[in-house]
C-alpha cells in the first residue's frame, strides 16, 4: 500500500495483541468494527505535529461516538522509551484521550498501512474500506466533513453540529508559516554535530564554534548514543542556532529521578515573554524541570527571528533526543 493507493482498499486487520498492548479498551479487530465508522490515527506522544492534532481528534470522538464513530490511536514510537506502556498511559491521561489506543511497538501496524508519517489519519467506512487518508497537520474541517457524510449516509435524519472551528490561530484561514530550521536529532544515528572533533568515550567535547544553523554543538562531558546525548557532568552544555519563533525538545529525566535544564537564548536567561510553558523564569534564571520522558516546550516568541539557544544540564543523566521548531502565525 502506498500513500496514493490506500483510498478504496480494505483497512488492514490489526495483529492479535493481548490486553497489555491496548489502552482504554479490550483488544479490537477491524472485523469486529464492521458497521462502524473508524478513524485510525497514527501518533506519537513526543511528536509536536501529533500533539497539535489531538484536540481535534478528541473533539470528533466526543461529537460522533454516539453515531457509531470509533477512534483508534495507533501509538508507533519514534524513540525507544516510547515503547514503555507506563509512559504511553501517562501521555494518554495527560492529553485526556478516552478513545482506544494500541501500542504499535514493533511497527507492525505501521508496516501494514505502509505508513511513513506522524501523524496520519485514515477514515474507514462501515464496509471496511478506507475512504479518506490525510498526512500531517491540517485538513481538520475536511476530515470532519467526511465523518459527517458517512454518518448521514447511514442515518439521513441525524442532527449534526456545525464543523469545529479552528482551535488555534495557526489553524485558521489566512495563517501562514515562515521558513524554519528543520528538525534536529541529537543521536549518532541521525544527529548533525558541528564539533570539529567527536572525542573518545569519557573525554570532553570542545565547542569551537561558530554555531552554524542546522547543527548541534556540545561542550563538556556527554555520552553520545544512537538516538540521544546524555549529560555525564555538571558543566557542559548543548547549543545551536535556529530560525523560527518556537523551540520544542524531546528530553528524558535521569533514571529514577528528576533533573534541571538551564535554558538561555542569545547568551542570557529567557524572559517571561519568551519562555515556553515548561520553562520557569525566576531570580534571574530560566530552567526546565525534567521529570519524565516527553516533549518539552522551551521557547516561544510571537516574533519570528534567528537566535541561539543553549541548554545546560545542572547534573548528569539528562538525555536529549530531538528538537522541533515552529514558525507559524495566525491571520
Amino acid at each position: 500500500m502506498s500513500e496514493h493507493t490506500t483510498v478504496g482498499t480494505y483497512a488492514p486487520e490489526f495483529p492479535v495483541y493481548d490486553q497489555n498492548r491496548w489502552i482504554n479498551t479490550r483488544p479490537l479487530t477491524m472485523k469486529s468494527l464492521r458497521g462502524k465508522i473508524v478513524v485510525v490515527d497514527f501518533w506519537e506522544f513526543t511528536c509536536i505535529n501529533c500533539i497539535r492534532t489531538l484536540p481535534y481528534v478528541k473533539g470528533w470522538y466526543a461529537r460522533y461516538e454516539p453515531y457509531g464513530v470509533v477512534v483508534i490511536g495507533v501509538h508507533t514510537p519514534e524513540f525507544s522509551f516510547g515503547k514503555n506502556r507506563a509512559d504511553v498511559e501517562r501521555a494518554v491521561r495527560d492529553f485526556g484521550l478516552t478513545y482506544p489506543v494500541v501500542l504499535d511497538n514493533d511497527y507492525e501496524i505501521w508496516r501494514l498501512y505502509a505508513n511513513s508519517y506522524w501523524p496520519r489519519k485514515y477514515v474507514v467506512a462501515p464496509d471496511g474500506k478506507i475512504v479518506y487518508d490525510h498526512i500531517g497537520e491540517g485538513g481538520y474541517a475536511e476530515t470532519e466533513q467526511v465523518l459527517q457524510d458517512l454518518i448521514k449516509a447511514a442515518n439521513p435524519d441525524a442532527s449534526l453540529p456545525p464543523l469545529l472551528k479552528p482551535l488555534r490561530p495557526e489553524d485558521a484561514p489566512g495563517a501562514y508559516c515562515l521558513p524554519r530550521t528543520p528538525e534536529l536529532y541529537a543521536g549518532l544515528g541521525r544527529g548533525r554535530f558541528g564539533n570539529a572533533v567527536i572525542p573518545q568515550t569519557g573525554e570532553p567535547f570542545e565547542d569551537g564554534g561558530p554555531h552554524k544553523e542546522g547543527s548541534l554543538y556540545l561542550k563538556g562531558y556527554w555520552d553520545l548514543e544512537a538516538e540521544r546525548v546524555t549529560s555525564t557532568g555538571t558543566d557542559g552544555y548543548l547549543v545551536f542556532t535556529f530560525s523560527g519563533n518556537e523551540v520544542n525538545a524531546v528530553i528524558r529525566a535521569p533514571e529514577g529521578g528528576r533533573g534541571r535544564l538551564n535554558v538561555e537564548v542569545d547568551g542570557r536567561p529567557l524572559t517571561v515573554g519568551e519562555a515556553g510553558i515548561d520553562v520557569v523564569v525566576e531570580s534571574g534564571q530560566s530552567y526546565a524541570k525534567v521529570t519524565v520522558g516527553r516533549m518539552y516546550r522551551l521557547y516561544y516568541n510571537p516574533e519570528y527571528g534567528t537566535h541561539e539557544l543553549k541548554l545546560a544540564p545542572a547534573g548528569p543523566g539528562i538525555s536529549i533526543y530531538a528538537f522541533t521548531f515552529g514558525s507559524c502565525k495566525g491571520p
